[in-house]
């Protein structure tokens, strides 16, 4: 494999692996903010026991997000240098404005959180777990404002003499339309997430039948969470996926393995093409008649671009090459993640019903799908940035730089495989410790409610002699 192909390899490794806990740590900082805030209107400790056990998984996350996060940054310099000196001046200015403003915003309180409870008056401890919940928010604007300039390229110009982009207007960069529509179906995403999460690990202690007391208020919160920001996700992956149409119109096509420009183009449920990486026909295909041009266009008439079409534009637009993404990957991994959220849509309403009809405690049957339901969101995710980034190619910036000329020339294979392999070893073993911890955090439960209650509910400081490690 060529030094540009493994430079590949080790980004996709390490990027995919850190969005596991992007997600999750977005997601269960809102759960853990909202289930302090709840303690701290009523008193009621059960509220107080959830934000600290649910609080433990949330720091586990972040812990490991930190951690396989900053690795990405240091790789465009080491592997990619010529896309950092392509985008730089563009790049640089969303992820500085992430680490100076919601980076730090993230990790001051969440120290003020974990060590500052019984220190601090317990509205200053509540706001500090909002402070770290919408921090993790605007982190995640800003590297999705990042990552959409990749995908929609605004607000900059090409200087002839360098060949570098450089930026007119930091203003189009931060309201692009595409980091708008990701960002809400990101936090959306992270919603629902967390939302399993909860539903999940609570089924567990509902199958053991300990502490049921104190889980069914998380599995209703968790199923409700979880409906919700499905729907929501979906009605937002509505429009984006019309925006893609418009911006990225060989991604749409890709995922839908249209080759032929058609109106009334059918939604595909299930097509099979010859075995190549870019076939440019299917040999059976199942679809909905107009539901494509639907989800184009709003209407089912549309016109929709096909792949064959588009590839012929691209050649005579920017000179002889290949356009076309890797198919079945663009086509098989948009699926993945529609097909994981609407089980997760699925699962959180049967969770909802049984809990309207009283019966969620005693439904053996759905507390072990439950459990097992704790890895879609991961799969709806992991799927979804897959299609996002491997949909672009043969771009890493659209329409401006090709990934085959944006990788460090002076690299040479063996280097990036030595670090692609040191890394995914790392990984792994990373991957097993924290496995092991949550693991531990979920068995050992929620803490007996004579401990959790210890938590200050009036407006005094609480106990000055009592530990700082809370949390």
């Amino acid at each position: 494999m060529s030094a540009l192909e493994l430079a590949r390899w080790q980004f996709g490794v390490t990027t995919t692996y850190h969005f596991i806990f992007v997600p999750i740590s977005i997601g269960l900082a809102l759960v853990v903010a909202s289930f302090q805030t709840a303690h701290h209107r009523t008193g009621n400790p059960v509220y107080h026991r959830l934000t600290r056990f649910f609080g433990k998984l949330m720091l586990l996350s972040f812990a490991v997000g930190l951690v396989t996060g900053i690795v990405q940054e240091f790789q465009f310099g080491m592997n990619w240098s010529d896309y950092s000196r392509f985008v730089g001046d563009v790049f640089g200015a969303p992820l500085a404005m992430e680490a100076l403003i919601a980076f730090f915003l993230e990790s001051t309180f969440i120290g003020l959180w974990i060590f500052g409870r019984n220190r601090l008056k317990p509205s200053v401890h509540l706001a500090t777990i909002w402070a770290v919940a919408i921090g993790s928010m605007f982190s995640a604007y800003f590297i999705l404002a990042a990552n959409a300039w990749m995908q929609h390229p605004v607000g900059f110009k090409i200087v002839e003499e360098t060949g570098r982009a450089e930026m007119t207007s930091i203003w189009a960069v931060l309201t692009n339309s595409t980091a708008l529509y990701a960002f809400a179906h990101t936090i959306l995403a992270a919603i629902s997430t967390a939302g399993m999460i909860l539903l999940g690990v609570s089924a567990y202690y509902m199958l053991k039948k300990r502490d049921v007391d104190v889980f069914r208020p998380a599995a209703k919160v968790g199923a409700a969470a979880a409906f919700v920001a499905v729907a929501l996700t979906m009605t937002v992956g509505h429009f984006q996926a019309q925006l893609m149409t418009e911006q990225q119109p060989m991604k749409m096509a890709a995922a839908e393995a249209l080759y032929e420009t058609e109106d009334a183009a059918p939604l595909s449920l299930f097509a099979v093409a010859p075995f190549e990486a870019r076939p440019d026909r299917s040999s059976f295909d199942i679809g909905i008649p107009g539901g494509l041009s639907f989800l184009s266009t709003n209407s089912f008439t549309g016109q929709v671009e096909g792949v064959n079409d588009i590839q012929a534009q691209y050649v005579e637009q920017f000179g002889p090459g290949e356009y076309r993404p890797i198919i079945g990957i663009t086509y098989w991994s948009f699926r993945l993640m529609i097909g994981a959220g609407t089980l997760i849509f699925v699962i959180a309403g049967i969770g909802l019903w049984l809990w309207r009809r009283g019966t969620l405690d005693s439904s053996a049957w759905f507390h072990k799908i439950a459990i097992g339901a704790i890895a879609l969101p991961i799969v709806a995710n992991l799927t979804g940035w897959l299609f996002t980034e491997m949909g672009r190619q043969p771009w890493v910036v659209q329409g401006q730089l090709f990934t085959s000329n944006a990788n460090s020339p002076s690299v040479s294979a063996g280097l990036v495989s030595t670090s692609l392999i040191g890394f995914t070893l790392l990984y792994g073993v990373l991957a097993g410790v924290a496995g092991w911890i949550a693991v531990r955090i979920i068995k050992a439960g929620a803490e007996p409610e004579a401990d959790a209650s210890a938590a200050p509910t009036t407006t005094s400081g609480g106990d000055p002699t009592a530990p700082p490690m809370a949390y």
